[in-house]
């Protein structure tokens, strides 16, 4: 009875502020929009995207009021899982092609943008990529561009300072333990208390150099299963990573950011983290601080790939995704439907887009903006060029797992990925694991 009252309660509470909205629109005579913001406040020049971007909106639409709602990471995926549960989406909301956002495209909640941009001249300025259908079947977010998930950050100094070099194999980072070891070093650190962060920013890498570019078009014809050498020898490598310590297990308990600073004031040589990670190690222009100062920038931190493993199948690949971006609610009321097409064709426009490529935050989808233009007139910090720099040296894009696997299945690899992390289960258990979820959900 108690869990029926708070379930009625929330559902009250919640048509309340609907009701209140309405009537507030009503009395302003602006079109008011409810939107679901994806940021981290703590990184730098969060703050200064409520200036550069929000306030410039409101500043040059007076007639659109924003209602914005600002999470991040968990927070904010609960919170969109309660809103579709409740029937009650923002407008306007943050969304991913798949993964996160998967309840979001399959069940058809997302507006699809596809004829909006052709009908306003947009659809060819885009990258293709970024334009073609997603997980629903339709353009349900309009992506900010193209990710990839698994950027090795260098601490260069660290190197130096213990005679090291860029390893070049998996045996050269093996090789880098007991010299770092011995001084407090570690070799490689992540945030992964949060199951995403190994499968997304390194696992997905690594599962592409055994199973190519179409892993994920084998599995789905049955052509493969995760039983395959293919997966074991992938899971193994993560097995290993953590029995050579090269990665140490306490990073299981690490949330989700927290060790850029550890890896910037040279507690571990190396950082894996999504491309988007760059932005953390740049100058926060509210505040003028930087983990990696623009000078240092230059000599002190570099970009890599992961570096080969023996066995694979390919090399110097990267996994790849669409990007995040801008949705717009399927069932919005018709009257706010060219407000909050105003308002994500800014947010996917050629001003914010290079906004966000001054931060460090992505790189455009929008094909007309010239990104080694745009460094050079604003002479953007070091990190920037040496992005771009970096996506040159990807020689193959492969899948990220939670971009092409649906949760019921993406959830038991992240699990898996926990345990051998925690020693608790094996690489022979956790195949078999993942192949039964698979098999589960593919009705086999």
């Amino acid at each position: 009875m108690k869990k029926l009252l708070t379930v009625l309660f929330v559902a009250l509470t919640i048509c309340g502020i609907v009701f209140a909205q309405a009537a507030a629109e009503a009395n302003s005579g602006k079109v008011q929009l409810r939107v679901l913001n994806y940021i981290d406040m703590s990184e730098p020049n969060s703050a200064n995207e409520i200036a550069q971007v929000w306030d410039k909106f409101t500043a040059e639409h007076p007639e659109i009021e924003i209602i914005r709602e600002d999470l991040f990471n968990e927070p904010f995926h609960q919170k969109v899982e309660a809103y579709a549960a409740q029937g009650q989406l923002p407008d306007v909301m943050y969304a991913w092609p798949s993964g996160r956002s998967s309840t979001l495209h399959t069940e058809g909640l997302l507006y699809d943008l596809t004829d909006l941009l052709k009908r306003d001249g947009l659809f060819d300025k885009y990258n293709p990529l970024c334009t073609a259908p997603q997980l629903g079947g339709y353009l349900g977010e309009l992506p900010n561009g193209v990710t990839a998930t698994s950027m090795m950050f260098v601490n260069e100094k660290v190197l130096r300072e213990n005679g090291l070099s860029i390893p070049k194999t998996y045996d050269d980072l093996k090789a880098m333990v007991p010299v770092l070891n011995a001084k407090g070093i570690e070799v490689i650190t992540m945030d992964c208390q949060d199951g995403w962060v190994m499968q997304s920013c390194l696992f997905s890498l690594i599962v592409g150099r055994f199973g190519g570019a179409d892993w994920a078009d084998k599995l789905a014809a049955g052509e493969w299963d995760f039983e395959d050498d293919w997966f074991r020898k992938a899971l193994t490598v993560v097995d290993n990573l953590y029995k050579d310590g090269i990665i140490n297990r306490n990073t299981l308990s690490i949330s989700y950011g927290s060790g850029r600073a550890d890896f910037a004031a040279g507690k571990s040589a190396f950082y894996i983290d999504g491309d988007w990670a760059c932005a953390s190690f740049q100058t926060d222009t509210s505040t003028g601080e930087a983990l990696f100062p623009p000078e240092l920038q230059k000599t002190d931190v570099s970009l890599m790939n992961f570096p080969a493993i023996d066995g694979e199948i390919v090399h110097e690949s990267n996994s790849a995704v669409v990007g995040t971006g801008w949705a717009i609610a399927k069932d919005i009321d018709p009257a706010k439907l060219e407000a909050a097409w105003t308002l994500v064709k800014y947010l996917e426009g050629e001003y914010v887009q290079t906004w966000r490529l001054t931060t460090g935050a992505a790189f455009p989808s929008l094909t007309s903006i010239d990104v080694a233009k745009v460094c050079e007139e604003n002479n953007l910090e070091p990190l920037v060029a040496k992005r771009s720099d970096w996506y040159g040296r990807i020689q193959v894009a492969t899948p990220v797992i939670d971009g092409v696997l649906a949760p019921a299945v993406y959830e038991v690899i992240n699990q898996v990925l926990a345990e051998i992390g925690l020693g608790k289960t094996t690489v022979d258990e956790g195949v078999k694991t993942v192949n039964a979820a698979w098999k589960a959900y593919a009705g086999k």
